[in-house]
């Protein structure tokens, strides 16, 4: 049983998907990392901007540093109000002018006299951007550096960079969207010619093993050449099937004709009584095998036509016609009455007329074998958008618990020696083959038993 696995789209779109999916992250990380470096370049100048006020605004007054905070410093710091602001103003000798006196910067700030340096750390259990800047103090009796430390809470930072992020991931995704809708499309044209090669070999006839004309892309002509490839082996297959079961029916029939024919060429009368049964036996025994090769023989006809033979509209009261004349012999009983009864006008069915009228002979046949006692007819009628070509006769008939049973293959509608065959196993395949069925009807006291086959007709127009 074939495993039905995922398409080669959903494959496709799940592919690309995840590679959008990757890049997306990729570019997210980026993203963030940009936003981050962005936040902290902004309030970093800040900082420094504070800081560099700061310097500016200190005096050397009597041989003493005096600080004058400047308003404009803090003013630039305030633009992030949530969060805290620590600073520190030292002499050059490290003493405290103004501000908290325990905070230290994370690293030696010597390198601080020529440009600001930035450091991450925590102060009293927060996490700060901390900045360092120096000034030269030209007074003689001081000299030295001066030196400012500013601290400030990241809690703004974060905002601005989640903030940053949120948008480029807005963007980032819409993107994603619009690209993998884009792939959508894009994977479902370029997939259209696998859909126009399934639907030409959906709608292909069975029957048509002519190579495949389609044009498909460079990567599916291999796959075109193999099915034309494929399909060409397989009628040359069915052209030796056939040629196959011409030959055997010539080969087989011709010896069965001529032992028939010698066996009737024996002197019975110079036979003793038990000889005689024995030859009867033999007669028998031969016009068995007879029959039972030519149904199977036709029974392989039928298989072979239906896998090879294009159906075509025919017309079922034609075909019925020379079927009666086929399966009733010249010598029947002369006191059995037989009649055939068909409308003047055709009744047309798609179909194949040699399988249809094997089929309806061997129903006939059967009806002569089995259950004729006196009478046979054969009628050929319209029902509604169906045509049914009945045969009733007037024996015992088949029981209805054996309906089921009579259309397979090697079982017999009689019990009894040499009494299987293939007659209506080949008339069920047909029915079944060309949409219709093969049925039985109960004889009543005024009908007989009836094995009628029910085709459906081409134009289903209103019967009267």
């Amino acid at each position: 049983m074939q495993r039905t696995r995922r398409s080669l789209f959903a494959r496709l779109v799940i592919r690309v998907a995840v590679v959008l999916a990757g890049g997306a992250a990729m570019l997210m990380t980026a993203a963030w990392l940009y936003a981050r470096a962005a936040a902290d370049e902004a309030y970093d100048r800040l900082l420094q901007g504070a800081a560099i006020q700061i310097l500016d605004s200190l005096v050397v007054e009597e041989g003493r540093i005096t600080v004058n905070l400047p308003p404009s410093a803090f003013e630039l710091l305030g633009l992030a109000p949530r969060d805290k602001i620590f600073y520190r103003v030292m002499a050059p000798d490290a003493s405290t002018l103004t501000g908290y006196e325990d905070l230290e910067f994370p690293v030696d700030i010597a390198n601080a006299r020529t440009e600001a340096l930035f450091q991450t750390s925590r102060f009293r259990d927060q996490p700060v951007r901390m900045v360092a800047a120096s000034r030269a103090i030209a007074d003689p009796s001081i000299g030295g550096w001066a030196n400012v430390l500013i601290a400030q809470t990241t809690e703004a930072r974060q905002q601005l960079t989640t903030e940053l992020t949120t948008r480029a991931l807005a963007l980032v995704g819409v993107m994603s969207l619009l690209a993998l809708g884009g792939t959508i499309l894009a994977v479902r044209y370029s997939l259209r010619p696998l859909d126009v090669l399934g639907d030409t070999l959906r709608r292909r006839d069975s029957q048509d093993l002519t190579p495949l004309a389609v044009d498909v892309p460079r990567e599916l002509a291999p796959f075109v050449e193999s099915i034309n490839h494929f399909m060409g082996r397989l009628d040359d297959r069915l052209q030796l099937l056939q040629r196959f079961i011409a030959d055997s029916a010539h080969q087989i029939r011709t010896p069965l004709t001529a032992l028939s024919a010698q066996v009737s060429l024996i002197n019975e009368e110079a036979l003793s009584e038990n000889d005689r049964r024995h030859l009867d036996r033999v007669k028998n025994r031969a016009s068995e095998l007879a029959r039972f090769t030519t149904q199977l023989l036709n029974h392989a006809m039928v298989i072979h036509r239906f896998d090879s033979v294009q159906l075509s509209p025919i017309d079922v009261v034609d075909v019925a016609r020379k079927a009666f004349r086929a399966a009733v012999p010249i010598t029947i009983d002369p006191d059995i009455v037989v009649s055939f009864e068909a409308p003047p006008e055709p009744l047309m069915v798609l179909g194949d007329g040699l399988s249809l009228r094997e089929a309806i002979v061997n129903v006939i046949d059967n009806s002569l074998r089995h259950g004729v006692v006196s009478s046979l007819a054969v009628r050929v009628i319209r029902r509604g958008d169906f045509v049914l070509v009945e045969v009733e006769d007037d024996g015992p008939g088949i029981p209805a618990q054996d309906w089921a049973q009579v259309t397979r293959r090697f079982v017999s509608s009689k019990s009894g020696e040499g009494s299987s065959g293939l007659g209506f196993a080949i008339a069920s395949e047909v029915a079944t083959t060309l949409n219709g069925a093969l049925a039985f009807r109960e004889r009543t006291p005024r009908t007989g038993f009836t094995t009628f086959l029910e085709l459906p007709l081409i134009d289903a127009r209103p019967s009267a």
